[in-house]
């Protein structure tokens, strides 16, 4: 008999099951943005990849498909407010696990330092229109009202939150379809050869694009972090992570190639518009769509930021609980039921980083590439452990299949392919180094990780306890949902 989890009991102190499904599926679907890949990221990936954009984003949805089927290997066996962090810590032990969570909290909260910008950048482009000239000041007033609105609302209420998020990514992402039509419309035709063809196209540019196609999901398996607030948790968030993942593909792949189409003749190359959605709405003669539609990537990135914050805490959150972070981070607010210490501290540090950055003299595209790169990082840690975690935690339980080992190593396999694009091989063409900045990003990902894991280990000597208390606390989570699935 399937089991009703409403009376689950929960001890985190957030509010149990609260969220229907399009609540859950809208978390994952705000932190993915759809609207941010065609206003910002595939201009991106085109820079690289050229007429092979359209393809790449058809590997990274591929790949991001068999990372969720392994996620969902755990999803649908226990929840937690941990996501990712509980998972691969049962299916490869604390360590491996507090690295993962080490790894989320930055991908996340750099996920919304990286669409904050996108907000400002898209409110200048607003702005400009009233005459009111792009600046520093500006920007960073810009990036305060989007954090400071999404810090209240993550503070406030969950349930406010999701309903937030769903209502305005469909609203955005309905205006881009309309104009994508318009602009299919204009050129009389939806073939284009050179694309189809992928003439001038190279691999190497097209993995390359990759690692930004990739940032365009990031976020995906965020619902796993709505373990206790979801309503049959074990059901709606396997189905939200896939999901997620094949409608927004589907809609990247479509709308990256009705760009590239648009953009052809054009005066501006596409990689080179501050603003491509704008631009193509001038274009096609309906410029006061362009004026929608920069509203409506607005309120987008207000939503990957408000999801960014709520993931990211959650798992900041599960880790103050378990003595990885002062047990106040690991407090929940008596009358709202949300990780308020965790939200307030992850707001804080989303704001300063832009601040320093744009204040240094970054550009606001700049700086939201320099973030969105370093997120990728950590979720790309993320996504290869938990390929690697899922086989290992059902060959323990005696469930292992074979299928489940080719999910894992495809995986794994699609995972690795954008870690080494973004550190490179020098000397080689399929997989070249970054040009500076970046090329130091790797290193200091990598410094960040290994402070994550010598604290780690510094409590573990300080304080074993820590250890035996982590496992109890994940293994009675998963324990509980095996209970009440048996009843």
């Amino acid at each position: 008999m399937s089991t009703d989890l409403k009376t689950r009991p929960t001890t985190s102190g957030l509010r149990p099951e609260c969220l229907p499904f399009p609540e859950v599926i809208a978390q994952s679907i705000a932190n993915i943005a759809p609207t941010l890949t065609p206003t910002v990221n595939a201009a991106l990936v085109f820079a690289t990849a050229g007429v092979g954009t359209w393809l790449t984003f058809v590997f990274a949805t591929v790949g991001l498909v068999f990372v969720g089927i392994n996620i969902n290997q755990f999803a649908r066996r226990s929840a937690s407010p941990g996501s990712l962090y509980a998972y691969i810590a049962r299916g490869l032990g604390p360590i491996a696990g507090v690295i993962t969570g080490w790894a989320l909290i930055l991908a996340y909260i750099f996920t919304a330092m990286a669409v904050m910008c996108g907000f400002a950048n898209y409110g200048e482009v607003l702005l400009s229109a009233v005459g009111v000239n792009p600046s520093t000041g500006v920007a960073i007033l810009l990036i305060a009202v989007c954090i400071g609105a999404a810090w209240y609302v993550a503070y406030k209420d969950i349930e406010l939150s999701t309903i937030v998020m769903l209502a305005t990514e469909a609203a955005s992402v309905g205006l881009i379809i309309i104009l994508g039509l318009i602009v299919v419309a204009k050129k009389g035709t939806p073939i284009d050869t050179a694309q189809l063809t992928l003439q001038g196209a190279n691999s190497g540019g097209i993995v390359t694009g990759l690692v930004l196609a990739v940032f365009s999901y990031v976020g995906f398996e965020s619902a796993t972090t709505l373990g206790d607030e979801a309503k049959n948790p074990l059901r709606s968030i396997p189905r939200a992570v896939i999901i997620s993942t094949v409608i927004s593909g589907l809609f990247f792949i479509v709308l990256s190639y009705v760009e590239v189409l648009g953009f052809q003749g054009a005066s501006v190359a596409f990689d080179k518009s501050d603003a491509p959605l704008s631009d193509l709405a001038k274009f096609a003669g309906v410029e006061f769509f362009g004026v929608l539609i920069s509203i409506g990537a607005m309120i987008s990135f207000f939503a990957c930021t408000l999801a960014s914050l709520n993931a990211g805490a959650r798992i900041f959150f599960s880790m103050g609980r378990h003595g990885i972070f002062h047990n106040l981070i690991g407090q929940a607010h008596g009358r709202n039921e949300t990780p308020h210490v965790a939200v307030t501290i992850a707001a804080i540090v989303a704001f300063i980083a832009p601040v320093l950055t744009l204040s240094s003299g970054s550009k606001v595209l700049d700086s939201y590439g320099y973030f969105g790169t370093i997120a990728t990082y950590g979720f790309l840690v993320a996504y290869v452990l938990i390929s690697i975690a899922a086989p290992v935690y059902l060959y323990r339980e005696h469930q292992l299949r074979w299928s489940d080992v080719m999910f894992a190593v495809l995986g794994v396999i699609f995972m690795i392919i954008p870690v080494v694009g973004s550190i490179g091989i020098p000397g080689n063409d399929l997989f070249p180094v970054p040009a500076a900045p970046y090329n130091s990003f790797p290193k200091w990902f990598l410094l960040y990780l290994v402070i994550g894991g010598g604290w780690f280990l510094f409590l573990r000597f300080r304080s074993p306890e820590i250890i035996r208390e982590m496992e109890e606390d994940i293994e009675a989570s998963h324990t509980r949902f095996s209970d009440m699935k048996k009843i």
